[in-house]
């Protein structure tokens, strides 16, 4: 994984003095938002811990592209994790390709479980690029091994948030479906609280923005579409869409993977008054990022 994805590029200096005042201990000042159905509150601004894996030894990605050494400890990464929740943040975005549920779970020893909400993501391409291709049988024993995973890395009893990671195919609900009634059964039984995806298309995001399945739907925007599934007022419609229909949604892709680092506050503005957003997931891999990313978020209260 790049290493640019949703951070910035390098640390911005002299933005802890600043922000230092924003958002004070855990709670204190930052805006609280309700998982549909479950009644779980987490913070409306999330940790997105994507550019920490892609730093860290644990990262599947980097380990794939032949970056074997690391510019970050798990430790480094498991400290950020817990400023992040000491200034207020208790809305964490993992998943399984990004290699976090290590120093995730290594925080969790000193975190309360039920004051934080997890966001993981089932990597399904890690059985198949072609999942219709495999049995049933197989795709949900693949599912059900991969959750159970899950709670162990994470050692955790549920998972706030599940989702299905990086769908493309406007028809991806065919395709899932195996997985999809997996999870919907770990969710009866409340291992699961609450099901979604995240989308890599926009007719992927349009069948998502109508599907009963969904109940979070993570999805790409910024007011220049800039790595998103369309321009600025085209993913405000399906979002809208998807409002109406009662999805819980969260953005992500704030600052275009990097690439309007320059206008952060700007994007930091449109993402807090576009209206269809309950949520957004900044990648941060330093204390100054955490810190200016807060002092936006300050600046700009959702309306």
């Amino acid at each position: 994984m790049k290493t640019d994805r949703r951070h910035f590029m390098g640390p911005i200096a002299g933005m802890a003095a600043v922000a230092s005042t924003s958002l004070g201990a855990s709670g204190s000042a930052m805006p609280q938002v309700e998982l549909p159905g479950c009644g779980i509150k987490m913070s409306r601004l999330g940790f997105g811990t994507g550019t920490v894996g892609g730093l860290t030894k644990q990262s599947v990605w980097a380990k794939r592209n032949g970056n074997k050494k690391a510019s970050m400890s798990s430790a480094e990464a498991e400290q950020l994790f817990l400023q992040s929740y000491d200034r207020g943040i208790t809305f964490f975005d993992l998943a399984e390709a990004y290699g976090t549920h290590g120093f995730c779970r290594d925080a969790l020893k000193k975190v309360p479980r039920e004051k934080v909400a997890l966001m993981t993501k089932f990597w399904w391409r890690a059985q198949s690029q072609t999942p219709g291709k495999l049995s049933v049988r197989e795709r949900e024993q693949f599912a059900r091994d991969a959750f159970e995973r899950y709670l162990r890395e994470l050692n955790t009893d549920y998972i706030d948030m599940l989702l299905l990671h990086l769908l493309e195919e406007p028809s991806w609900t065919e395709e899932m479906k195996p997985y999809m009634e997996v999870f919907s059964a770990y969710k009866e039984r409340g291992l699961i609280k609450t099901l979604g995806c995240s989308c890599h298309s926009y007719g992927a995001m349009e069948t998502a923005a109508t599907s009963s399945w969904v109940d979070v739907l993570l999805a790409r925007i910024n007011p220049e579409g800039i790595r998103c599934d369309g321009n600025a007022e085209a993913v405000l419609k399906v979002l809208r869409r998807a409002k109406e229909q009662g999805t819980f949604v969260i953005g992500m892709k704030i600052y275009g993977a990097g690439k309007l680092v320059p206008d952060r506050d700007a994007c930091m503005k449109f993402a807090q008054e576009c209206g269809v957003l309950d949520a957004l997931t900044l990648g941060m891999s330093s204390v100054e990022q955490l810190n200016e990313n807060l002092s936006l978020f300050s600046k700009y209260p959702a309306a």
